[in-house]
């Protein structure tokens, strides 16, 4: 009896100490609406739990991400201006990228093909043609580091954009023609506030 009450303290203070592997557990996760499974989805609010009054710092995102991603930050320079930026990332992989300035979450660009938007109908992966039967009116050319993606404005929406990429050998600069845009694929689906 005790060996087993030595066995049961020591435990405990491994367990509150930080020592053991359940300083890794994301409580969050053990909330009710959690234990079925809680899917992260897009919409014109923001992704998961997280929006634009969500402070652009790794607990508020790691809690709006139900702790499924483990993060890292940096700091970039856009137009003139040094921006922090978080990468989400799931099995090694970039899966979102949320960047801000003054402390708050600014756009957030999602690349995880687990992530759909709230109806579930778009995702990264979804065709072009699934979306537009042409990018007359509703898309543009990308810029900066989506230079070679096509963006297009989200139907009904004030805050998404999709970004497709896909295999073109016209010239720089252009946009590819609506035949060639059937074949590429949702690459990122972009909130921003």
């Amino acid at each position: 009896m005790n060996k087993l009450r030595a066995l049961l303290i020591g435990g405990l203070v491994l367990m509150t100490s930080g020592c053991s592997t359940l300083s890794e557990v994301h409580w969050s996760k053990m909330a009710p609406w959690n234990w079925f499974g809680s899917s992260i989805s897009v919409s014109d609010n923001g992704v998961g739990g997280i929006s634009a009054a969500t402070p652009l710092n790794e607990e508020a995102l790691a809690d709006g991400l139900n702790g499924d991603y483990r993060l890292r930050s940096g700091m970039r320079m856009t137009n003139g201006r040094v921006m922090s930026y978080y990468e989400a990332l799931k099995d090694d992989k970039v899966a979102l990228i949320i960047s801000g300035d003054g402390g708050q979450v600014g756009k957030i660009e999602v690349m995880d093909e687990d992530i759909a938007t709230a109806d579930g109908d778009v995702k990264p992966g979804t065709p072009f043609s699934d979306l537009y039967s042409k990018a007359y009116g509703a898309c543009t050319k990308g810029s900066g580091d989506d230079a070679e993606l096509v963006v297009c404005k989200a139907p009904n929406s004030q805050h998404l954009s999709y970004l497709f990429g896909g295999t073109w050998r016209g010239p720089e600069g252009l946009m590819p023609s609506d035949d060639t845009l059937k074949e590429w694929t949702l690459k990122k689906i972009v909130w921003q506030r």
